[in-house]
């Protein structure tokens, strides 16, 4: 009965992993009730205008935000309130419920401020080069090439944990060994995956202090946020991680 237990407890870890991994994965595919609602980074630019309504006092403010949510993105036509990036494509909502999504690409880079300003007419795109300050959210260089790389690891060790969980349900000392090889190796990539993701947010939030020097000084109005797809990964490698000394107590005093 012990070793039902032990070899239940893997199985269920290994795969609420995988269940946590999935739903990670369908982040901000589309901007149905589940996708729309995991991201792995937010963007909320909704009091933007009202920063550059304050650097171009007494200049109106019109035409920076589109209330149309079936805009094509990318095609300067007018920016959004939220935006909200998963692994493969980035959505953009003029509400809550009503958005749209960029073309579908495997390892997809975060690229913030290309997408916030390639939704912008020229006019504004210039005052908003010298508006926002060279740091990392700016550096499109920086964030994709480290965001291409936490997808890759993401990917492997969602397939590492598929595995462990799949190669867990033979019933054989071998085939938990196999598990408990799967488990460590997802662990590691999950780990490393998920930390680079979370420090590239925590880098970018540097754009939540920012002012415009004005008199007095007013925000930005650009916030970045952590989104819940990071969570779900660091959730995820929690429940791997546990599996493995189940999988591997399996291994070693399975006779079945």
């Amino acid at each position: 009965m012990r070793g039902e237990l032990c070899i239940g407890s893997a199985s269920f870890l290994s795969l609420v992993a995988l269940l946590l991994l999935i739903f990670m994965h369908v982040g901000q595919i589309n901007t149905s009730t589940v996708p729309r609602s995991i991201s792995m980074m937010k963007v909320n630019v909704s009091a933007y205008g009202v920063a550059i309504a304050a650097a171009t006092t007494p200049d109106p403010v019109t035409g920076l935000y589109t209330d149309n949510a079936s805009e094509p993105l990318q095609q300067h036509l007018g920016l959004r309130n939220f935006y909200d990036w998963g692994l493969y494509q980035y959505c953009a909502y003029v509400n809550d419920t009503h958005g749209e999504c960029s073309p579908h690409v495997t390892a997809n880079r975060l690229q913030p401020y290309e997408a916030l300003t390639s939704d912008m007419n020229d006019n504004f795109v210039r005052l908003t080069n010298s508006l926002i300050p060279a740091t990392t959210f700016s550096d499109s260089q920086y964030l994709g090439e480290f965001t291409r790389g936490a997808y890759y690891l993401l990917l492997l060790g969602t397939i590492a944990t598929a595995l462990a969980f799949f190669t867990g349900l033979v019933r054989h000392a071998f085939g938990f060994f196999v598990s408990t090889v799967f488990a460590i190796v997802g662990s590691v990539f999950l780990l490393i995956g998920a930390v680079i993701w979370t420090v590239i947010v925590k880098k970018a939030e540097v754009i939540n202090g920012y002012f415009i020097p004005t008199t007095p000084p007013v925000p930005l109005g650009v916030e970045v946020s952590v989104g819940n797809g990071i969570l779900l990964a660091w959730a995820a490698f929690a429940c791997l991680i546990g599996s493995v000394i189940p999988y591997m107590i399996s291994c070693c005093t399975y006779r079945g």
